[in-house]
């Protein structure tokens, strides 16, 4: 496994992280989330990824892997209400989601918190930023994030108050390459990349779901020829594009399957990085990607 160094942070973190919506989403057993995080701390990798809104993913990470909490950073985000009191970004709700979510995760702090893609005009106001701030001084958290895209994103790098962004990079979702990427660079903010390899959306016709639908519609308009090789092939090959970006440190990779996460893991050693193929789907989206293909949030 290859590890970054994560922006200004102290942390070196693993290439791929462990995405943890479907495990929520998709109501996995509490036996094979045992499973699947264990493996995944076993083979390397140091980062888990979730969100107070991923219905009980917080609850089964707390219950899975609790006892090996030195072992890996752990990332949570907040902002939807998910059945709590309150509206969305109203600050004191966000101060007991937090709280709800240690209590979930059965940990004192987490190691990062991230504002779960809230707009640039909340950002700009400031109060959401105020509450990660306060718990960061409390110990809940030892840094902040921003999760978004687009120009919120933008504005969330160079505004000075995050340590770190999670944004959507991949094949099929490349304008936060150019737009915010090289901000984030320059001031030395940790990019997290969720989709990095765009739900391997041209493996299924049409490919179904809120995300995997819109790549595959894009694949129809990019047609990448590198993508025409064995499927364990052609996904390492998108997940080496993404994580050969500027500024990106990990790539957050969601499975309710073990072989999967073993595979991804595999993968980039097996298929090392290519520069001319990273530069053939840079190439191809620059010539004909539309300029209304903005990142999907």
């Amino acid at each position: 496994m290859q590890y970054r160094q994560f922006g200004k942070t102290d942390m070196k973190v693993s290439a791929i992280g462990y995405g943890t919506s479907e495990i929520g989403f998709r109501e996995t057993e509490q036996s094979v989330v045992d499973d699947l995080l264990n493996d995944a701390l076993d083979a390397g990798l140091n980062i888990i990824d979730t969100a107070e809104c991923y219905r009980d993913s917080e609850e089964k990470i707390g219950k899975a892997v609790s006892h090996r909490r030195g072992e890996f950073y752990l990332f949570t985000k907040c902002g939807h209400t998910s059945g709590m009191e309150g509206e969305d970004w109203e600050p004191d709700m966000l101060r007991k989601q937090i709280d709800r979510s240690l209590q979930r995760l059965q940990t004192d702090y987490v190691d990062l918190i991230q504002l779960h893609t809230c707009s640039l005009e909340l950002l700009q106001v400031g109060a959401v930023i105020e509450v990660l701030e306060e718990a960061k001084a409390a110990g809940k958290t030892r840094y902040i994030g921003y999760s978004g895209d687009n120009e919120a994103a933008k504005f969330a790098v160079e505004c000075g108050r995050f340590d770190s962004l999670q944004c959507s990079v991949n094949i099929m979702d490349q304008a936060n390459i150019q737009a915010v990427l090289p901000a984030a660079q320059q001031n030395q903010i940790g990019v997290i990349v969720k989709r990095p390899v765009a739900n391997a959306a041209w493996l299924s016709e049409p490919a179904q779901g809120l995300y995997a639908r819109p790549y595959w519609e894009r694949f129809q308009t990019l047609q990448y020829p590198e993508l025409t090789v064995s499927s364990d092939e052609a996904v390492a090959r998108a997940l080496n594009f993404t994580l050969s970006q500027p500024a990106v440190c990990t790539a957050i990779v969601g499975s309710s399957s073990k072989n999967r996460f073993r595979q991804n893991v595999d993968g980039l050693t097996k298929y090392p990085v290519d520069p001319e193929i990273n530069e053939a789907f840079r190439r191809r989206w620059q010539e004909v990607a539309p300029s209304d293909w903005l990142s999907l949030t």
